[in-house]
């Protein structure tokens, strides 16, 4: 039975891409900057898929109109043999203690309550929201959480939530981020199960313990060994190779600097600041976000990281890459917006094993 899936929120599309990964096609587009749906569409200029419904750059809240919905999506439940899924993430920094933390009122938080109604009106079969698990763990967000939760419930969801880390995923980064996912019990019934942890490629506390470097002075172009005992696919320098990052089409993309001298002084690894954290070749990178005045230095170059090189702490394939004429901010902020790709795919296997089950225990019963 195909399954599609309606992307809102889409960014640059690193959510879109696990889900396309797993299997699940990608039916209709909409991003609200017209620059990153170009970014989105540009990055897949090779990618024979297009999307039944196309691209959109409307604002969420005009799919509440039945004018517009019937315009775009005229067939829209009339396929009894398709599944529909609806995924996005809304803009989080209002829900995040690293952004502005206004909550539901802010300007992007309503955003969430917008994407909330949208299934409601709609009621896709199933359904993702991921966002900042500032919405799940900090008690001045959770009761609206708790709120959009019970809304859905009632409107005939069987709910699963999770905070989940990219580390896991095989993602040379530590992020943290909040998925929940909805199941409508009209489609699946009342007795589905979901674990959205099931396709971890390895084990947060065993990472942790591993005997990863501290610090090491930094020095342009040095060479410092991979010590022995650690997962080398979550470090730093497997993905630069991995992706080629120097070779990359956006490989030079980086932000020149005033302050090369304060740069020569910070130690590879060093990362414990708020901001100019140099990365470690030989470990994990911390969470991504290149606003808000944070500044990832290279391991080993007198510079800030490439947006190549961003991409690659994402787990983005080396084939992604964004438009030479976006400014280079707007680049970094596509990618450190983004939902790290393995970590995307790896929910939405758990996603689709859901879906299998339930076909499989409906075709035998």
């Amino acid at each position: 039975m195909p399954i599609q899936i309606y992307s809102f929120f889409s960014g640059v599309g690193f959510l879109d891409l696990g889900f396309q990964n797993a299997g699940f096609d990608i039916a209709f587009v909409d991003e609200y900057d017209e620059r990153f749906l170009r970014a989105y569409q540009y990055a897949r200029r090779n990618d024979s898929h297009v999307p039944r419904y196309g691209y959109s750059h409307l604002d969420v809240r005009s799919f509440l109109s039945d004018d517009v919905w019937n315009k775009i999506f005229p067939d829209y439940r009339q396929q009894d043999d398709t599944f529909i899924g609806f995924i996005g993430g809304p803009p989080c920094p209002d829900f995040s203690i690293a952004g502005r933390n206004e909550g539901k009122e802010g300007k992007n938080g309503q955003l969430t309550s917008v994407y909330t109604e949208l299934i409601l009106k709609r009621k896709p079969d199933f359904f993702l929201l991921e966002n900042v698990k500032g919405l799940y763990k900090t008690k001045k967000h959770r009761e609206f959480y708790d709120s959009i939760k019970r809304k859905l419930r009632r409107s005939g969801y069987h709910l699963f939530d999770s905070v989940e880390n990219a580390l896991e995923y095989g993602v040379p980064q530590f992020r943290e981020r909040l998925f929940l996912v909805g199941f409508s019990t009209k489609a699946f019934g009342k007795k589905v199960k979901c674990n959205l942890s099931s396709h971890k490629s390895s084990n947060l506390q065993t990472v942790m313990h591993a005997p990863w470097p501290t610090t090491s002075p930094f020095k342009i172009d040095s060479e410092v060994n991979c010590p022995i005992g650690i997962p080398t696919n979550l470090t730093v320098e497997s993905w630069f190779v991995k992706n080629n990052v120097s070779s990359h089409p956006n490989g030079q993309d980086f932000f020149g600097t005033k302050a090369h001298n304060k740069f020569m002084t910070i130690c590879e690894g060093a990362t414990a600041g708020k901001s100019f954290k140099r990365l470690h070749r030989w470990r994990y990178a911390p969470t991504s976000a290149y606003g808000n005045n944070e500044v990832h230095l290279h391991p080993y170059k007198a510079r800030r990281i490439s947006v190549a090189e961003a991409m690659a702490i994402q787990s983005a394939p080396a084939f992604f890459s964004l438009p030479e004429d976006i400014p280079l901010s707007a680049k970094f902020k596509m990618v450190g917006n983004a939902v790290p790709v393995l970590l995307a795919q790896g929910v939405a296997e758990s996603i689709r094993d859901t879906i299998f089950k339930y076909l499989e225990d409906n075709q035998n019963g």
